[in-house]
């Protein structure tokens, strides 16, 4: 079956509070997207935001972000009143999450809502911290205490707290309840709402691909609570960071900064860490996106404390073992491989035995600094083609930062010759949804033809990612008779 979707991340949502989150104008993008044919909505992965304000670092591998809350929702719960929120600065450009102004004012009114809960006599309240126990309970604890110490990341707490001692925790269980249960409480409204907004999007035809990223932040609940996941030494400091390596794009590498997985560890358990988050992840979404599928093949290691990506090496990941682990538990499971980067012949006989359908960005197909072969006559129908992704460039400024040479093959291929910006754009979008793959999915900056202020993020950068978002009233009833015209042309409607 041929399908299609469009990437858009919950936080690009129109809303009058400074973010995207699960309101109404997220019900309505639901409807949008059912006018415009579509099968999928792809968001990017829903955890709290940490360092760089990056969803790929997230406080924990399991909890959600509560920025997403809706803060009508409460109103209407009665735990807020809007006078209480409506007239807050939570940024004043509706084009650019401010993430400082969501610090200082969202938890003060979200730990409102809190305090008028009834969370006592609320049953679902109570079986919801049950179910969750097994990841909620360090969590809420690692939150309360990273407030305590002043935001700071664990290894910078006490030794005590730090190495999680018995009397420590008992210690700071009982300082900061009343903090933990406010941490409850948001994971709490943040999965009924994002349960009943998934509920409404399926219901209407639409299933959400959602993103898991391969490593967890430094400065999160799973690294402290447990260590023994990742190569720590017996001090809790890491022996390598995760990374990319130098490229045509950066000439110091990416130096991401995660602690990398005790691989040896995790397949004496029957890699049920993972079994674990991968349930967790297919309860949140309909198929699941796995971000640098490379990494499970090798990983890029670099050592602690180096200032750059530079001095890293390659070591061998897993491999197929854990994707056995993972089709035992969950069969032919809705898995997407993220198989972007250098790949090496190894990379590529890892994705052919995991059977997942790898990705295509078209981008790809017509700059020369990147290997491999992406342009279209090479797909398969096992893939998922992109005219880009979060990490790119819109087509609308990408075209124009091209090589003389690479625009004139792409002109060449496309016959782009006298097209303004817009036929451009239209034009690489027809080429990625008429191709062979199963699935094509289209960022919304490329349907909406938006330039350079639009990207999403810049790899290696930081200061003005995470932050675009789509404005009411964009996304036009004309655009979307007009997307689902091509998807009707290209045998991918979805209703």
């Amino acid at each position: 079956m041929r399908t299609c979707g469009i990437l858009l991340p919950v936080s690009s949502l129109p809303s009058p509070y400074g973010i995207g989150c699960f309101s109404r104008e997220a019900y309505e993008f639901i409807d949008q997207l059912v006018q415009a044919g579509q099968t999928y909505w792809q968001i990017l992965p829903l955890g709290p935001t940490g360092y760089g304000d990056s969803p790929y670092q997230s406080f924990s591998a399991f909890a959600g972000n509560p920025y997403f809350i809706d803060l009508d929702a409460l109103a209407d719960e009665g735990l807020l009143s809007r006078e209480e929120y409506s007239a807050i600065d939570f940024g004043w450009d509706a084009r650019k999450v401010d993430y400082a102004k969501l610090y200082e004012h969202r938890f003060s009114v979200l730990y409102q809502a809190f305090l008028r809960a009834d969370l006592e006599h609320d049953e679902e309240f109570h079986h919801f911290c049950a179910s969750q126990a097994y990841w909620l309970e360090d969590y809420s604890l690692y939150m309360a205490v990273k407030r305590h110490f002043g935001e700071r990341s664990w290894d910078a707490w006490d030794e005590d707290i730090r190495l999680r001692k018995p009397e420590a925790l008992a210690h700071y269980r009982g300082l900061c309840a009343k903090e933990m249960q406010f941490y409850r409480f948001l994971q709490y409204e943040f999965t009924r709402q994002w349960a009943r907004l998934k509920a409404y999007a399926n219901a209407h035809g639409i299933q959400i691909i959602g993103d898991t990223p391969i490593y967890v932040a430094f400065d999160g609940a799973d690294s402290w609570a447990q260590p023994e996941l990742f190569q720590f030494d017996e001090d809790r400091r890491p022996a390598g960071v995760a990374g990319c390596p130098p490229d045509a794009f950066s000439a110091d590498g990416q130096l991401w900064g995660n602690p990398l997985y005790d691989w040896e560890y995790h397949e004496k358990t029957g890699y049920a860490w993972w079994i674990s988050r991968l349930e967790h992840c297919f309860r949140l979404y309909d198929v699941v996106r796995i971000d640098h599928f490379r990494g499970f093949d090798e990983y890029y290691a670099i050592p602690y404390g180096e200032p750059t990506a530079q001095n890293g090496c390659w070591k061998k990941g897993p491999g197929m073992k854990l994707f056995d682990a993972l089709h035992a538990h969950f069969g032919d499971a809705p898995i997407i491989a993220e198989d972007l980067g250098y790949l090496t012949d190894s990379v590529m006989e890892l994705l052919a035995a995991s059977g997942y359908p790898g990705m295509k960005v078209m981008e790809f197909a017509f700059d020369s600094r990147e290997a491999g072969d992406y342009l279209p006559y090479h797909y398969t129908r096992n893939c998922v083609a992109y005219t880009g992704t979060h990490d790119n460039q819109t087509l609308a400024a990408w075209y124009g930062e091209l090589t003389p040479e690479d625009q004139a093959f792409a002109a060449e291929y496309l016959q782009l010759a006298g097209r303004s910006t817009e036929e451009m754009v239209w034009s690489f979008i027809r080429l990625t949804l008429g191709c062979v793959a199963d699935t094509a999915v289209v960022p919304m900056q490329d349907y909406l033809c938006l330039g350079a202020q639009a990207r999403m993020n810049q790899p290696a950068t930081l200061g003005e990612n995470w932050r675009w978002r789509m404005l009411r009233g964009e996304f036009t009833d004309e655009l979307a008779d007009r997307i689902r015209k091509a998807a009707q042309t290209y045998g991918r409607c979805g209703s």
